[in-house]
C-alpha cells in the first residue's frame, strides 16, 4: 500500500450540512477523511435554524387551527400552552438529529474530531482543543455562518438583545417582543410570537418586507404581518436601546420608541471565518468575510474548497448540501459536475407561508423585455367554514417570447410544498403551454397554478 503524504486525503472544517454532506460522499468513494466540529454535529439548519425555527412555527399555528376547528364543528375547552415543555419536545429531537448526522458520518468511515480547526498552512491544521496538528491533500471550509449584531459603539445597548441563536433557549415567553429586520429570519419570527399571544413589533429600515422577493410577495407578507397583530414600524432603525424598571425602551431613529421584554437582532448574516487564518493558506476572503470561490467551490488556493453559506452564495442548506456533493463528486467520487445556482426553489415559513422559484416580475422585465403576467387571489376552501379571512396569491412570470415560465410564486398555506413540485417544472423549462395542459387535482389550491388563463394587465389610471 503506498504511504500517504499527508495524514487525511480530505479534511473538513465544520460539521454542518455541507460539510458532513461532502465527507460522507467522499469517505464513501474511498478517501481518509477527518472532520471538525466545534459546536455539535448538525451545524446552523439542525441546532439553531432550519429544524427547531418550524417546530415553532408548527407551535404557533396550533392555536389558531383550534380556534378555527369551531366552524367545522369541534367544541373545545380551556386551551393553554406551555413553552417548556414544547421546547424541551423540541431540544430532545434536535439532539437525535445530531446523534444521526455524528452516528452516519463515521459510519462511512470518517473520522470525527469535537475540536476547532485553524489554518497553519495550506495543507496543515491545527485543533485548538487538543493542541494536535493534522495535514490533509485537501480542505473543505465548511464553517457557515452566524447572526450579524452592530458593535456597542454602533448601537448602544445592542448588549442586550438577542438573535436568532438564542431565541431557541427561551424557556418562557415574554409579554413584549421587538425584533429588527425584514428577511426571513425576521418575518418569520413574528408571525411565531404573535402565534404564541406575544405583543410584537417589527422594525424595518426599508418600505416592505423581503428585500429581493416579487413585489406581489413582499406586499402580501406585508399586509400578512399586520393581519396577524404584527405592530409592523418601517423606514427606521434602531439607535439605541435602554434598560429601564418596565423593561428594555427601543429608541428609534424616526423619534419613537418601543417597550420591550425581549429585543431579537435579525438584520443580516455574516460567515464564520473569524480567526480561521485563511491568509496562513492564501485563502481570499471577500468585503464582509466569506470565502471566495468560483464556481466549482475553489478557492485561491489550489487545494483548498468551501461551500455552503461561508461562501455567502445562496444560504440555504439545500444548496449547501448539493454543494458538498458536487465537491465530493468531482474530487473523490471521478463524477465531476457543479452546482448550478439558477432557479432554487426557495420558502419563507411566514403565516401564510411563502414558496418561490425563478425570478420575480421586475427582473424578469429588466434581463427578458416584454413578459406576460398570470395572477390570482382568492379564499381557499377550508377558510369558508373557519371564519378565517387569508387569501392565497399566486402568480406566473412568463416569457412572451417562448411561453418559457419564468417565475412562480405563491403565498398560502402549504406553499413550500407546492412550490418543491413546481421548481421541477421551471427547472426543466416548462412553458405556460406545458402547465396549461396538466389536469387540476381537484378540489385543492394548486389547481390554481394550473388554471389561470387570463393574462393580467396593470390597471390604466
Amino acid at each position: 500500500m503506498t504511504e500517504r503524504a499527508y495524514d487525511f486525503d480530505l479534511f473538513v472544517i465544520g460539521g454542518g450540512s455541507g460539510g458532513v454532506r461532502a465527507a460522507r460522499i467522499a469517505a464513501q468513494a474511498g478517501a481518509k477523511v477527518g472532520l471538525a466540529e466545534e459546536y455539535r454535529m448538525g451545524g446552523t439548519c439542525v441546532i439553531r435554524g432550519c429544524v427547531p425555527k418550524k417546530f415553532m412555527v408548527y407551535t404557533s399555528k396550533y392555536g389558531k387551527e383550534i380556534r378555527h376547528s369551531a366552524g367545522y364543528g369541534w367544541s373545545v375547552g380551556d386551551v393553554s400552552y406551555d413553552h417548556a415543555k414544547f421546547a424541551a419536545g423540541m431540544r430532545a429531537e434536535v439532539d437525535r438529529l445530531s446523534a444521526i448526522y455524528d452516528r452516519n458520518l463515521k459510519s462511512a468511515g470518517a473520522e470525527v474530531f469535537n475540536d476547532r480547526a485553524e489554518f497553519e498552512d495550506a495543507h496543515t491544521l491545527r485543533l485548538t482543543g487538543s493542541g494536535q496538528t493534522v495535514t490533509a491533500g485537501k480542505i473543505l471550509i465548511a464553517t457557515g455562518g452566524r447572526p450579524w449584531r452592530p458593535s456597542p459603539e454602533e448601537l448602544p445597548g445592542v448588549e442586550h438583545t438577542i438573535t436568532s441563536n438564542e431565541v431557541f433557549e427561551m424557556e418562557t415567553l415574554p409579554e413584549r417582543m421587538v425584533i429588527a429586520g425584514g428577511g426571513y429570519i425576521a418575518v418569520e419570527f413574528a408571525h411565531v410570537f404573535a402565534g404564541l399571544g406575544v405583543e410584537v413589533c417589527l422594525v424595518y429600515r426599508g418600505e416592505t418586507v423581503l428585500r429581493g422577493f416579487d413585489e406581489d410577495v413582499r406586499l402580501a407578507v406585508h399586509e400578512g404581518l399586520k393581519e396577524a397583530g404584527v405592530r409592523v414600524i418601517t423606514k427606521t432603525v434602531f439607535t439605541r436601546i435602554e434598560m429601564t424598571d418596565d423593561g428594555l425602551c427601543v429608541k428609534l431613529e424616526n423619534g419613537h420608541e418601543v417597550k420591550a421584554d425581549v429585543v431579537m437582532m435579525a438584520v443580516g448574516r455574516q460567515a464564520n471565518t473569524d480567526g480561521l487564518g485563511c491568509e496562513k493558506a492564501g485563502v481570499r476572503l471577500g468585503a464582509r468575510g466569506e470565502v471566495a470561490v468560483d464556481d466549482w467551490s475553489r478557492t485561491g488556493a489550489a487545494n483548498i474548497f468551501a461551500v455552503g453559506d461561508v461562501t455567502d452564495r445562496v444560504n440555504l442548506t439545500p444548496v449547501a448540501i448539493r454543494e458538498g456533493h458536487a465537491f465530493a463528486d468531482t474530487e473523490f467520487g471521478g463524477k465531476p459536475w457543479k452546482m448550478d445556482h439558477t432557479d432554487i426553489p426557495t420558502a419563507v415559513f411566514s403565516q401564510p407561508e411563502v414558496g418561490t422559484v425563478g425570478i420575480s416580475e421586475s427582473q424578469a422585465r429588466r434581463e427578458h423585455g416584454e413578459i406576460d403576467i398570470y395572477k390570482t387571489k382568492f379564499r381557499p376552501m377550508k377558510n369558508m367554514l373557519n371564519g378565517d379571512q387569508t387569501r392565497t396569491f399566486m402568480k406566473l412570470v412568463v416569457r412572451a417570447s417562448d411561453q418559457r415560465v419564468l417565475g412562480v410564486h405563491v403565498v398560502g398555506d402549504d406553499a413550500a410544498e407546492m412550490i418543491q413540485m413546481a421548481g421541477i417544472a421551471v427547472k426543466m423549462g416548462a412553458t405556460k403551454d406545458d402547465f396549461d395542459r396538466t389536469c387540476a387535482v381537484h378540489p385543492s389550491a394548486a389547481e390554481e397554478l394550473v388554471t389561470m388563463r387570463t393574462k393580467w394587465l396593470p390597471e390604466v389610471v
